[in-house]
């Protein structure tokens, strides 16, 4: 039992280093990228009602051929961290691996052909996991999140003021745009893009020469001010993802390896120097004591 129970370990590393070997090869990754952009191809022409209708079987086993794929490679994925399985969970791109192709078993995404769809459209978002850049740009969606709630905040409570105000002043003369607090709201919102600014200044204008006070205000904070704080915010989160990316990077595995082999090899020459300096020093003494 004892024996067993020591051998356990040792099992755990040979397969993690096995299934390392596999899932750190660049085919590996180059094969599973093309397994995704071909559950892409395949979710497009299921689109298209009568290539669907002819082959309806040849499809459904595609489908499942890919499920099988995509399970062998978490599988895979997995067993490369069977000596340390808390690093696995530790991976927010292999939870989100691990849902979506879990998520395919359960009966009751199986039967709801909608949430099916859905839920092989997501295998499309796993690309990112192979695409540096792509990854980059959806980590700083996520991290410019908290900025962006505030900047819809801001955005929604300026809206809201000018949609009252907007109310108060063209309800009467305007009613199609501002004859309620609903329709000033979607007429401003449409304004914050600068679409059909000029018709809306010159109906202004018919109104009350002080109109324009009114929408180049609104123009000046809600299309300049409120759009370059967003653009502020999402290059600001772009700069941190990109920097979380360099340090995860640093902290790899081939990172890791490649430092290791460069101490390696450094201690290696040490080695070979202090025996060449022994032997240099073990011939000086020979001469001496010859000289003797």
């Amino acid at each position: 039992m004892t024996d067993a129970t020591a051998q356990v370990p040792q099992l755990r590393h040979t397969l993690a280093c096995r299934c390392r070997a596999i899932t750190e090869a660049r085919w590996f990754a180059v094969a599973v990228f093309a397994l995704i952009l071909a559950n892409a191809a395949v979710l497009g022409v299921e689109t298209y009602t009568g290539v669907v209708d002819q082959w309806r079987g040849a499809l459904r086993v595609v489908e499942h051929s890919f499920l099988v794929a995509f399970t062998v490679e978490m599988l895979l994925r997995a067993g490369a961290h069977a000596d340390r399985p808390k690093d696995f969970f530790r991976d927010p791109w292999n939870l989100f691996d691990l849902a979506v192709v879990l998520a395919a078993f359960l009966p009751l995404v199986r039967e709801n052909s909608t949430v099916l769809r859905l839920l092989r459209l997501a295998r499309v978002l796993r690309s990112a996991r192979f695409l540096p850049q792509l990854r980059i740009v959806m980590v700083a969606i996520g991290r410019s999140l908290p900025g962006t709630v505030s900047f819809l905040l801001v955005g929604a409570l300026l809206l809201y003021v000018y949609a009252m105000i907007g109310w108060v002043f063209f309800a009467a003369h305007d009613p199609q745009h501002f004859g309620s607090i609903g329709r000033a709201v979607l007429t401003l919102f449409l304004l914050m893009t600068l679409d059909g600014l000029g018709d809306s200044v010159r109906a202004g204008l018919e109104i009350s020469r002080w109109s324009i006070v009114y929408y180049a205000s609104y123009v000046l904070l809600a299309s300049f001010v409120l759009v370059n704080v967003l653009v502020g915010v999402v290059i600001n989160s772009l700069e941190e993802a990109k920097e979380m990316e360099e340090e995860q990077a640093a902290a790899s595995p081939e990172h890791s390896t490649s430092s290791d082999v460069g101490r390696e090899d450094i201690r290696a020459r040490l080695a070979a120097t202090r025996r060449a300096l022994d032997e240099l020093e073990a011939g000086l003494s020979s001469l001496e004591e010859a000289r003797r």
